[in-house]
């Protein structure tokens, strides 16, 4: 591999410029779905990728003759190759993709013509959640359509006011005496006391909290787990409140929540390989299955992917039905979030160091399992680690002098582009948008530090190490700061323009080096991912729980005996919007109909376009109304992402 040197700036932008045209004009008229479509897309960026990389490590690594460049280089390179190493394989197993939803529209029939359904015990696992989101789950897990099922909510905050909500609700109440391994323990104990009843379940599902089921969830799920040999049926896990990045950014109507791309395009990939996981909540497992690994296993925090090994390891597989059969809560703050993925990294390297890990080569793990696991042992480290010393490596050449990459600025343009412009082509096409290259870098940055800390704590103490639970449903009603992650993106961004200002506006004596000028650029993108990440730091006012739904609904709306029609504008389970002027004053009471639904409401407030009614609720109506919402009716999704509206969203949110 020789240096380009010698051509242009514009001949050197000449291959990446090809590219941005081959793939404008290719591939949107060929189907995403398709595997060989799917491989010579992926196979033509990793391609690229290996050669950018092979330029990076014959030709940008310092010489020797300075030992301290040289140090830094190779490090800094060492955790780009294993990034690439990781990169290959994920977007390997993206050249498949699977959709069951066929197989399940043929086994519903299946299971309805059965003279007896298999019985299910649902099982709501809770901590420390409030009555507010604990009785949602409740009531819509009772409004599903399969006939024989049991619901139990598992409480291992042994609150007196939980088992009275359960018996008013009709609905089974266990706990137990500790809190010994956390959710999986938990699950463990309820799994005993079922296991000693006369009429024991074929399968139990796994519901968290705050993830309320809609009606046809276990009809569905059930439907593909009628073969012997499957485990467990994992569905995805959808939101109907934005994560901290959609809220602080001010992005919810422009872009989806990070989940999407995992749940929408990874999983289906991953079941393509007969290696799709389970993921917890929303999940359909196989009681006897269950049993005979033990229950679930307590030596990772993350027990659910493990659990599925185990199975595995059986000779049980795993399904993915990628369809949206429930609506939880995503992590509501930044803390919360970066706390939840800390705690995943955690899980896998506890995996990755135990019995199930890749390298334990007589525990009957399939290969694929095996490369998936080192994947995503590399994503949770090298990926993190790659993402932090991507802002310190060209801070330390500006501020320093130390170089990590030996580059002139055209040799870097001619290797770079092309797999950075075929990269980001073929994942928009492929993900309809779901990956955007500074939406990835921005949630990878948010989150590293304590990713980091976590693999670190997993590899130098995989055992004893406590699950901490994602807290929801919190006051959101203020706005407020995250201090601690914010210091650290602040001291980042402050060595970043330090370094811009010392090297270009304070040393003007000389020409600035090729170096220096790739630092500058990279510099300026880091600006622009820090900075965005100080705006995430700062926790916007939301909603809390009672969570307004974008659901278009008639309305007769009747007052002092005359009715007027309407239309919802959004509803939630405390009220809803309606399009029009108010009949009345502000603190009227009105009579409401929608949907089948019977209610008597107050005026509340009145906007520019319409006015806001406050439910006046029964226990009944109240039921009514939460059944009719997660029926299927409601949204949050985004359902086309274009890069140029997400763009302005940005602006306005960092101008405003």
């Amino acid at each position: 591999m020789t240096s380009v040197a010698g051509i242009g700036y514009l001949d050197a932008l000449l291959p990446g410029l090809i590219i941005a045209l081959l793939a404008s004009a290719v591939l949107p008229w060929v189907n995403r779905n398709n595997t060989i479509v799917r491989a010579v897309a992926i196979l033509i960026g990793i391609a690229l990728g290996w050669r950018y990389m092979s330029w990076r490590l014959f030709e940008t690594i310092p010489s020797i003759d300075h030992p301290i460049n040289f140090i830094t280089g190779t490090i800094f390179t060492a955790v780009e190759a294993l990034t690439m190493v990781g990169a290959t394989a994920s977007q390997l197993f993206l050249t498949r993709t699977r959709n069951r939803t066929a197989d399940a529209n043929r086994n519903v029939e299946r299971l309805r013509a059965m003279p007896t359904l298999p019985k299910v015990d649902v099982l709501i696992c809770t901590y420390n959640e409030d009555e507010t989101i604990l009785e949602r789950t409740i009531i819509g897990t009772r409004a599903l359509d399969y006939p024989n099922f049991r619901i139990w909510v598992c409480d291992d905050g042994r609150r007196a006011w939980l088992k009275e909500l359960c018996d008013h609700h009709g609905v089974g109440y266990l706990t137990r005496s500790d809190n010994a391994h956390a959710k999986a323990g938990n699950i463990n104990a309820a799994l005993k006391k079922l296991a000693a009843l006369d009429d024991k379940p074929d399968f139990i599902s796994i519901l968290d909290a705050d993830f309320v089921p809609r009606p046809q969830f276990l009809t569905r799920a059930v439907s593909l787990a009628l073969d012997a040999d499957v485990g467990v049926v994992q569905t995805p896990q959808h939101f109907f409140n934005p994560d901290p990045v959609q809220s602080n950014l001010a992005l919810t109507r422009v872009w989806p929540d990070e989940q999407r791309f995992f749940f929408d395009i990874v999983m289906a990939s991953k079941d393509a390989w007969n290696a799709a996981f389970c993921c917890g909540t929303s999940s359909v497992i196989r009681f006897n299955a269950l049993q005979s690994i033990g229950g679930f296993p307590t030596d990772s925090v993350t027990e659910d992917y493990l659990v599925s090994l185990r199975l595995r390891e059986k000779g049980f597989q795993t399904v993915y039905l990628n369809e949206v059969l429930s609506l939880g809560l995503a992590p509501e703050g930044l803390a919360e979030y970066s706390g939840q993925r800390s705690r995943w990294a955690l899980g896998f390297v506890q995996i990755c160091r135990g019995p199930s890990g890749p390298l334990r080569f007589h525990n009957g793990l399939p290969l694929v399992d095996r490369i998936m696991l080192c994947e995503t042992f590399l994503h949770w480290s090298a990926t993190h680690l790659f993402r932090v010393l991507g802002v310190i490596v060209p801070a330390l050449y500006l501020l320093f002098g130390i170089e990590a990459v030996h580059a002139n600025v055209i040799d870097a343009i001619w290797y770079l582009a092309p797999f950075l412009i075929a990269q980001w082509a073929i994942f928009t096409w492929l993900t309809e948008g779901r990956v955007l290259p500074l939406m990835s870098d921005l949630y990878q940055m948010l989150c590293s530090t304590d990713v980091l800390k976590a693999v670190v704590s997993g590899l130098l103490k995989p055992k004893g190490q406590k699950f901490k639970v994602t807290a929801k449903g919190g006051d959101r009603s203020k706005q407020f700061l995250q201090w601690p992650l914010l210091r650290i993106f602040c001291t980042l961004l402050l060595l970043t323009m330090l370094g811009i200002v010392t090297t270009f506006l304070v040393d003007q004596h000389e020409q600035p080096s090729e170096s220096a000028t790739i630092a500058l650029f990279w510099s300026w993108y880091n600006i622009v991912v820090l900075t965005l990440c100080c705006y995430v730091c700062s926790e916007q006012q939301q909603r809390r729980a009672g969570q307004r739904f974008d659901i278009r609904v008639p309305v007769e709306l009747t007052t002092e005996g005359a009715t007027r029609k309407y239309e919802a504008s959004d509803i939630s389970v405390s009220g809803m919007q309606l399009l029009g002027r108010a009949p009345l004053p502000i603190g009227s009471t009105v009579n409401v109909r929608f949907a089948g639904i019977d209610v008597d409401a107050r005026i509340r407030r009145t906007t520019q376009n319409g006015f806001g009614l406050e439910f006046e609720l029964t226990d009944e109506t109240k039921s009514l109304v939460l059944q009719f919402i997660f029926s299927g009716k409601a949204t949050t999704a985004v359902h086309q992402i274009k890069p140029h509206l997400v763009a302005k969203a940005l602006a306005a949110r960092v101008l405003r």
